[in-house]
Formats: structure tokens, C-alpha cells, sequence
């Protein structure tokens, strides 16, 4: 019989210290319960019997494979509801819980930790690192957080606004905090760390914003910096006393244009950004990197059109000691479509020609999926997981390159470039799993097209201090008032469920869905596959054949991936619903059936047999539009567009069209009043809440241009928006 702890001291709402080494808990936690001090290196090799869940990727080849089978395509459709938890926090809710002992971990928006009895739902503590709200604005795609990593007793969690944290597992007291990211920077931590070897290893997001990409290794007792790996060359040429030096003086820098022009790379940072894929391999003893796109993304402007711009959307290996470069690989060379590298990697062995060959799995933005020789990293296979690519026809194996499709270079060609797959991806940051019985990958992918066009209009030309510089232009697109064109776009957006074989290179089994950015996937040795969607359902598939075999309504969209574990013997299974992220927030109309799913921040723990039951939904109200009186010249309210498109559009939808995750500002009352209006956006009182001031990008009659477009949408709403509106039922 397993150890149990009889109690766990509650500790709520710990306040965070940005000073490292400050110890509020103590450095070893773990070795007072033999329970936590086992799960260290040794014990996440395979992540063990199933028992526990101890890593969000359950193991360091992070297959998302759980090895437990009480739970099986013969008695699935029995699961019921153990428990559940509402959380405090309406926002994305990326976490794939953690469990070890008997107690489970999650985190929620504004990197805030949580845990529960895993068997009764029991709340043990919670910690709110106590993030300063308005570092929102910096963060893409919502102030998202993708969980904790435990080790020996101890949890570490990156936060939104650059920090890592050392947390004792039992009580929530905060050991060590330090900053990684200079506190002045656009950059923002919303991936999980990884432990490997005594070092706490973390990266960090904010390309769009001109974030400099690079990762770092802390001691796992006290928070000193082990070494840093920066993942594009430093923009004065000049070493940055790092572990990167010399494959940056002898390799990279020479992939980037020498000459220096207004707004490139020098200025930018360069991107090359590390928010989410970093992968342990154990048995080579290395260390893979997935490296995010370039700032701007328009090559044109970041490089002046020329190099590959190395580590830009590559696989990197490097030694986990030191930080020393050991290969790398990039997936398309001189990026410029926000197509990074930084989703989920999986490694594997494989037989090929006979023999074992240990390998990487990866399906990126681009819509390929690469399978990798991870002892050198040469490209043994590249075959697209979604249908339609644009940007290239296929890769070259001799050379390892894509065959582009010349149009795809908008830079270039000056034009309008429509493209599958879009700037968010074939496949997003949503994990994948791998079945080692089925020897197929599980992938959330998705089937969107998106444009790219160079800049146009005057506030696109340069960098700003807030907003994305894509170096493209995103303050003249739009989606289009057009009803047929609007269903037209509603219709080819849609999420797919892909059973990827990469030895054949095909799908063995797709489930398609209305809308995209559906959850992402777990899989089992019972036969089975787990996925919750954008429209409310978690479900479980027959890993081999795709068969439906379970579904389950949970009232809201399901974003995460779901983990498996056993307590008093008994299997559980574990998720987080919410809406949130990048689609939700920039979709608009575009979001489909998905626009009217309720977003219900939630954990619900499922088991055999179990009888719980959710809330009932609150009755839903129709939105009478009463807007205010229209104002502003039709150049007044163009300009409006202009900038709301350029600084809003990332948080508040396409045509300030919202999707239930942060206020539709059509329906504001803000925007009756001036006064009230500029307070908020130019004066920043709304601050606290999250809504930054943006006084250093906007005047005041810029502020009240945008109010004037607000009112129009929301008069074109009271005309229009229950046409262009697709029913969740």
C-alpha cells in the first residue's frame, strides 16, 4: 500500500518575493516524504507504473502515455464524475495537472498555483504569486500558464511576468524566486519548466513584442544560474558570456543580414523565443529546443531578405550540463509567416531499414511532420498531418529543405499572400500524444488560412512600444462585413483530431470538428485516446480506430490535455476546461459554432462509476444592443479602425467581435462617455485589472477615433450580429 499523507497544512494566497534565495519554506522539502523525494531524474525516465502523473508531459520523452489500463475501451463509457473545482479566473486555463501522493497541481491565469486531494477534491493551498496585472499587454495570447514541474518535494512555475519559483509540494511556501527576464523587457514565461539533473530550465515568450529568445538553467536548491543559451545572435555582434558564444560566432551570426536597417533584427531582438517545447532525452543525455519565430516576423524587414536567420524555427540540441550547442535543425529556414518550432516534441525509438533508431517527433505550425535522427539531428521524414499546404510543396531529405512556393514570400513579392496554414498553425501549442501499442501520434491540428501582406497603412511602417510588430499588415486586416464571405471563411475554419503513422507518412484515423482549437491529448495502454474540444465535450476514442467510445458534456471549451493517475486503487482522470488563448481572442466571427460556448474555468476529475453531476447552466440573456449615438467623420472612424486593428485587435477580436473571454467592446458602456472612454484606454485606470494604460502609442484624439469606430461596430451589431452568428447546439 502507497504512503498517504493524513493532512497538508492549507496555505492560501502566499505572497511572491522577487528576491532569490529569500526561503520562506525549506530547500528539501522531499526528504521528509519518501512519496515526493522519488520522483526525481530515475523516476521521470518512463514517469513509472502510472501511478502518479509527476510531470505535465508525464514523462521526459513526453509521449503523454499512460501505462494504466483499469480505464480501457471496454468500460470507458462508465466514467463519471469524481469531483470538481470552479476556479477563480475566467482566462485560458492551459494546465495539464500534475499528481503525485495523492495530491493533484494546477496552475491558472496569472501563473497562479493550486492543490487539491486528488481523490476527494479536497482544496490543500493555493499560491498567487501576486503578477502586476497590467504585464498582460505583453503577454500574445493571454496571461496562460501550462502547469508546474515537480521534483523531490519541491514545484517550480514560471510566471507571466518572467519569474520562476521554487514552491514546497506540501504547503505552497515559496522557497526561492528569481527573475529570469530583465523586468523592462516585452518578455513573458507561460510554459511549464523542466528539471533535468539538479536544473530547473526555463525559456520565455514576447517575440512579437521584441523579445530576445534564450533559455536558462538554474540550480533546483537555491535559484543560481546555471548557464543561458540564446537562441539568435546578440544585436551589437558582441558575446554575451554565455553558453552560446561561440556556435553564435562560428554558425549563426552569418545567417543574418550585416547591414543595418531601421526596425530589423538589431532593433527587434530578433525573436528566436522558447515559450513552450524543451525536452530531456535521457537516453542520449541532451537537451532539444523548440525555437519560436522571428521579430518582425516579415524577413524583409527583419533581415533585409537575407539568411536562414539561424536558431529561428528550429530544433536545437544542446549538452543539459553546460548549455553547449550539439546540433540543430531548422524546419523553414529564413521564417517569415510566424510559423514556429516551439510545439510539443516527442521522442521515440523507431525500426527503419531494420534497425531501432532513436527519433524526434514533430508537427509544427507549418503543417509538416518531421521525424528527426535525434543522435545527429538529420531529417528522416517530413509529410504534411493537414491538407492544402501553401506556403511549400514538400521538403528536399538530401538537403533538409522545404520546396517554397515563391508566392509564400510576401516580402518579396509585394502582394497579398493567402496561406494555409495561418500564423497560428496546422498545430498549435495544444500537447499531441504517442501510443507506443498503436505507434501513431495523436495531434490536435486545425485547418485555417490566414494573409500576409507588407505593411500599409502609416502605423504599421514602424516598431511600436506596445501591440505586435509582425512587419505585416495588421492594422488593414480585417474580416470583412460580408455575410457570405464571412460563412465562406466559418466554413474551411475547422479542427481536426489527426492519428498520424509516421511510418507511413498518412493519417490512420481523423475525427474532423466545426472549429478549431479543440484540447489537447492523452493516451492510454487501455486502447485509448483523450480529448476534450472547443465545443464543450471531453471525450475518449479507440486509440487504434478512432471510434467514439465516450463523450461527455462540460459545459465549456477544453483547451489542455488531460492526465491519468491511481489513488487507493482506483484510476482517475483529470482536465481543465475555459476558453481562452490565441484563437478565441483574435477569431471574432471566424470562431464559428465556438463563439457561444460559455467560458467556465473549471477542474473536473472523472472515475468509474462515479455519479457527480455539474451545475446546471445559468439561463442564458439576449443581448439587447442599445447603442449610442454614432459620431465621427467616415475618415475619423477609418482611422479608428486603423489603430484599434493594430493595438486591440490581439485581446478584443477582429472588428471588436468578442468570443466570451474578454470584453466585447461593442457592448462596453465605456464607449457612450469620452471621458470615461480615455480614462481607461489612455489613463490606464483599469490598469490593475489588466487593461494597461497606452498612452505611450496613442493620442487622445487616436483614443477617441477608436471609440468612434467602437460605436459603429456596435450599431452594425444591432443590425447584423445575429446573422453572423453560428448556434453552439
Amino acid at each position: 500500500m502507497r504512503f498517504r499523507r493524513s493532512a497538508v497544512l492549507a496555505l492560501a494566497g502566499v505572497a511572491a518575493l522577487a528576491v532569490s534565495g529569500c526561503k520562506l519554506a525549506d530547500n528539501n522539502p522531499g526528504a521528509q516524504d519518501p512519496e515526493f523525494a522519488k520522483i526525481d531524474g530515475e523516476f521521470l525516465k518512463t514517469g513509472g507504473n502510472g501511478d502518479d502523473w509527476a510531470f505535465p508531459a508525464q514523462s521526459y520523452g513526453e509521449q503523454r502515455h499512460s501505462p494504466l489500463t483499469q480505464i480501457n475501451d471496454k468500460n470507458v463509457s462508465e466514467l463519471g464524475i469524481a469531483w470538481f473545482a470552479d476556479m477563480p479566473d475566467a482566462r485560458g486555463h492551459e494546465s495539464t495537472p500534475v499528481e503525485v501522493d495523492g495530491t493533484l497541481y494546477v496552475t491558472g491565469p496569472w501563473s497562479k498555483v493550486f492543490a487539491y486531494e486528488a481523490k476527494t477534491g479536497k482544496p490543500l493551498w493555493q499560491f498567487d504569486p501576486g503578477v502586476d496585472k497590467a504585464r498582460g499587454v505583453k503577454a500574445c495570447c493571454d496571461v496562460v500558464n501550462r502547469g508546474v514541474a515537480f521534483w523531490k518535494g519541491k514545484l517550480f512555475v514560471g510566471t507571466i511576468d518572467g519569474r520562476l519559483i521554487a514552491l514546497d509540494a506540501k504547503t505552497g511556501g515559496e522557497i526561492w524566486s528569481v527573475q529570469t527576464l530583465d523586468p523592462k523587457s516585452n518578455g513573458t514565461i507561460t510554459g511549464f519548466p523542466r528539471v533535468v539533473k539538479d536544473k530547473v530550465i526555463i525559456g520565455n515568450g514576447g517575440a512579437e513584442f521584441g523579445a530576445r529568445g534564450f533559455v536558462t538553467a538554474y540550480n533546483v536548491d537555491t535559484g543560481k544560474q546555471a548557464w543561458r543559451f540564446y537562441t539568435v545572435p546578440n544585436p551589437k555582434g558582441e558575446p554575451d558570456n554565455a553558453a552560446s558564444d561561440k556556435v553564435m560566432k562560428e554558425l549563426a551570426y552569418d545567417t543574418w543580414s550585416k547591414t543595418p536597417k531601421k526596425d530589423d533584427w538589431r532593433d527587434s531582438g530578433g525573436g528566436g523565443t522558447v515559450w513552450d517545447a524543451i525536452v530531456y532525452d535521457a537516453e542520449l543525455d541532451q537537451l532539444y529546443l523548440g525555437v519560436g519565430n522571428g521579430n518582425p516576423w516579415n524577413h524583409g524587414i527583419r533581415s533585409n531578405s537575407e539568411g536562414d536567420n539561424l536558431f529561428l524555427s528550429s530544433i536545437v540540441a544542446l549538452d543539459p550540463d553546460t548549455g553547449e550547442y550539439k546540433w540543430h535543425y531548422q524546419e523553414p529556414p529564413a521564417e517569415s509567416w510566424d510559423y514556429t518550432a516551439t510545439q510539443p516534441i516527442i521522442l521515440a525509438n523507431e525500426q527503419r531499414d531494420g534497425k531501432d533508431v532513436k527519433v524526434l517527433y514533430h508537427a509544427p505550425k507549418n503543417g509538416f511532420f518531421f521525424t528527426l535522427d535525434r543522435t545527429n539531428g538529420k531529417l528522416l521524414a517530413a509529410s504534411p498531418y493537414i491538407s492544402g499546404i501553401t506556403w511549400a510543396t514538400g521538403y528536399d531529405l538530401a538537403s533538409g529543405r522545404p520546396i517554397e512556393n515563391p508566392e509564400a514570400r510576401y516580402e518579396k513579392t509585394g502582394k497579398l499572400y493567402m496561406a494555409n496554414p495561418s500564423a497560428l498553425g496546422g498545430h498549435n501549442w495544444h500537447p499531441m500524444s504517442y501510443n507506443p501499442a498503436t505507434g501513431l501520434v495523436y495531434i490536435p491540428a486545425m485547418q485555417m488560412g490566414g494573409a500576409y501582406m507588407p505593411p500599409a497603412a502609416p502605423n504599421e511602417q514602424g516598431r511600436s512600444s506596445m501591440g505586435f510588430n509582425t512587419g505585416g499588415a495588421i492594422a488593414t486586416a480585417d474580416v470583412p462585413d460580408d455575410f457570405n464571405m464571412v460563412k465562406a471563411i466559418q466554413s474551411v475554419t475547422t479542427g481536426q483530431l489527426v492519428a498520424f503513422n509516421p511510418k507511413t507518412g498518412k493519417a490512420q484515423w481523423t475525427v474532423n470538428y466545426p472549429t478549431p482549437w479543440n484540447g489537447g491529448t492523452m493516451t492510454t495502454a487501455g486502447n485509448l485516446v483523450f480529448q476534450g474540444n472547443a465545443m464543450g465535450k471531453f471525450q475518449a476514442f479507440a486509440a487504434d480506430t478512432g471510434k467514439l467510445l465516450y463523450s461527455l458534456d462540460v459545459q465549456s471549451g477544453v483547451l489542455t490535455g488531460a492526465s491519468t493517475y491511481l489513488v487507493d486503487g482506483e484510476q482517475y482522470v483529470a482536465f481543465m476546461t475555459s476558453k481562452g488563448g490565441a484563437f478565441p481572442l483574435v477569431s471574432g466571427y471566424v470562431a464559428g459554432a465556438s463563439q457561444e460556448v460559455p467560458n467556465i474555468p473549471r477542474l473536473i476529475v472523472l472515475k468509474i462509476g462515479a455519479k457527480g453531476k455539474l451545475p446546471p447552466l445559468p439561463a442564458a440573456e439576449e443581448w439587447v444592443w442599445n447603442p449610442p449615438a454614432l459620431f465621427g467623420s467616415p475618415e475619423i472612424i477609418a482611422a479608428g479602425q486603423s489603430s484599434y486593428q493594430r493595438y486591440c485587435l490581439v485581446c478584443h477580436g477582429p472588428g471588436a467581435v468578442g468570443t466570451g473571454v474578454l470584453p466585447d467592446l461593442r457592448k462596453s458602456g465605456t464607449i457612450a462617455d469620452a471621458a470615461t472612454f480615455k480614462s481607461v484606454v489612455y489613463d490606464g485606470i483599469l490598469a490593475k485589472n489588466g487593461m494597461a494604460s497606452f498612452k505611450p502609442v496613442l493620442k487622445p484624439e487616436e483614443v477617441e477615433a477608436i471609440r468612434a469606430y467602437l460605436t459603429s461596430r456596435a450599431h452594425f451589431a444591432k443590425a447584423n450580429d445575429a446573422k453572423f452568428k453560428v448556434s453552439a447546439k
